[in-house]
């Protein structure tokens, strides 16, 4: 992110609280590098309806969900600058590996992930390489080709490092922080409740 100060876990304190439906089990990605339409032919993807705000896409998400007996994600899609933002309410496509990786070739691909038992994945792959991958809950333990090249940055943003439990857990919220740091793109309230978003199933299993 150029420019200013990077945000901290605490500036995204507020997407729990605001849109606790999607908080609990969510997942982010960003990427930039192949068109909206490529990256949803990258994942194989079958168009769906439009939807207006978040809200309709989480309903839409778990009505899907049932009515496929779990077989397809319905997926989210808006374009933010020159990046494509990916969100899916209770999936995990964008930071499955063999999906991911594959579908990052030539591009920049961040994902982070939580689900309903507090698991949570953060990946950041580059052109089919896997720069950076870490359970936000334990940041120490990170692999890929570039582990340690943002630990200063994570330890800034608030991930929590070393063995004391924290007060406040921040891992979730600083995921975000940490992909708007390596992508420059913030997610906001509006951006999330304002947007009519493409969508998109894809099969995941």
């Amino acid at each position: 992110m150029m420019g200013g100060m990077t945000k901290t876990g605490a500036d995204y304190a507020w997407f729990e609280n605001d849109f606790p439906d999607l908080a609990e089990a969510y997942c982010f990605t960003l990427v930039r590098g192949p068109a909206p339409d490529d990256v949803v032919s990258r994942l194989d993807g079958r168009k769906e309806r439009s939807l207006h705000g978040i809200a309709a896409v989480v309903d839409a998400a778990f009505a899907r969900y049932d009515l496929e007996e779990g077989e397809r994600q319905l997926v989210a899609l808006a374009t933010v600058g020159a990046w494509t933002l990916l969100i899916e309410a209770n999936g995990y496509l964008g930071v499955t590996e063999e999906r991911a990786l594959p579908a990052s070739a030539g591009a920049t691909w961040v994902s982070h992930f939580v689900n309903i038992n507090a698991v949570g994945t953060f990946l950041w792959a580059q052109d089919r390489v896997q720069r950076l991958c870490f359970d936000p809950m334990f940041p120490e333990d990170r692999w890929g080709s570039a582990p340690d090249e943002l630990v200063d940055v994570m330890q800034d943003i608030g991930f929590h490092f070393g063995e004391d439990a924290p007060e406040t857990d921040l891992s979730s919220p600083a995921a975000f922080a940490l992909a708007e740091h390596v992508t420059g793109v913030a997610v906001t309230p509006a951006l999330l409740e304002d947007t009519t978003f493409s969508c998109f199933t894809v099969r995941i299993r």
